[in-house]
């Protein structure tokens, strides 16, 4: 254990609270830790379970290259995720558990696309009890409430009210409101962000150099966003806001959705920018003379 202390500490990357006690950590402070000292112990067969959920790029793409070494070095691992890129990535073999039960085993790309084939479908039950049902709640709200927004839906390819979305395909963002004073070029505006509150895209119909002309009390209006879909798959956020034009918030709601992107394609980042790839061969050896 001393000779491979410092090989978990470098790969922790929690600096001085390596001397901290484990109860003051944070929840990702402890499972980078623990994840460190697993790996660290030479085992036959390593079992992750959302290990990569927690910590930075770096700490990711470290585990990532770990994994490598250790199916090189024909160690077993058994990795838990949802994170479909990764496990199409990773693994060689997957399996589809669902209620504790196995729906699907083989090739990772047949198995995530059933589970892609199975998150759709289920979201088309639940279209009845989308974003018009719900009262909109949102982390931090704010604004002089000249306006204030009503109603917030996401919607598909087709139409459908969801909130999920395959990466690729076009997705709408409709934003329903009503004003309550007399507004001469108002704005409206989207803001994504990830899981962890980092900004994707935002745009506002200022932006877009949409025209909104002069709204008067009592008027509600319904303004919708339309783009691909060009996310990597994971969780996201949407922020809404109304806005005066000179920027200052009428109804600003801070992630008042969450949406989920899924994809059999792996991306790193957060933004898929479907790269084409020329392949050309600019110089050839001679062979080698005996």
């Amino acid at each position: 254990m001393a000779r491979i202390l410092p090989g978990i500490e470098e790969f922790a990357g929690i600096g001085d609270f390596i001397d901290r006690p484990v109860k003051e950590y944070s929840s990702g402070m402890y499972v980078r830790l623990a994840f460190a000292t697993a790996i660290h112990v030479d085992p036959e067969i390593l079992i992750v379970d959302e290990a990569l959920a927690v910590g930075d790029a770096i700490f990711a793409n470290r585990c990532i290259r770990k994994f490598e070494e250790l199916k090189e070095r024909g160690v077993t691992v058994l990795f838990v995720s949802h994170d479909l890129g990764l496990v199409k990535q990773l693994s060689h073999r997957a399996v589809f558990l669902l209620n504790g039960e196995i729906q699907a085993v083989g090739s990772p790309k047949n198995v995530i696309d059933r589970y892609i084939g199975m998150v759709l479908e289920r979201q088309k039950s639940d279209r009845e009890k989308s974003a018009r049902s719900r009262a909109l709640k949102s982390t931090f709200r704010h604004g002089d409430g000249s306006s204030e927004v009503l109603e917030v839906q996401l919607f598909d390819a087709e139409g459908r009210s969801s909130m999920v979305f395959l990466a690729g395909q076009s997705m709408s963002i409709r934003i329903r409101t009503r004003y309550h004073r007399r507004t001469v070029a108002p704005m409206v505006g989207i803001l994504i962000r990830t899981r962890i509150g980092i900004d994707v895209y935002g745009t506002n119909t200022r932006v877009e150099k949409f025209d909104t002309g002069i709204v008067e009390p009592g008027n509600e209006v319904e303004v919708t966003f339309r783009f691909t879909c060009n996310l990597t798959p994971q969780q996201y956020t949407l922020t809404v806001a109304t806005q005066n034009s000179d920027g200052s918030s009428h109804d600003w709601l801070d992630d008042v959705l969450a949406f989920d992107v899924v994809s059999g394609r792996a991306a790193a980042g957060v933004v898929d920018l479907q790269a084409s790839i020329d392949w050309q061969l600019t110089a050839q050896s001679e062979p080698a003379t005996k």
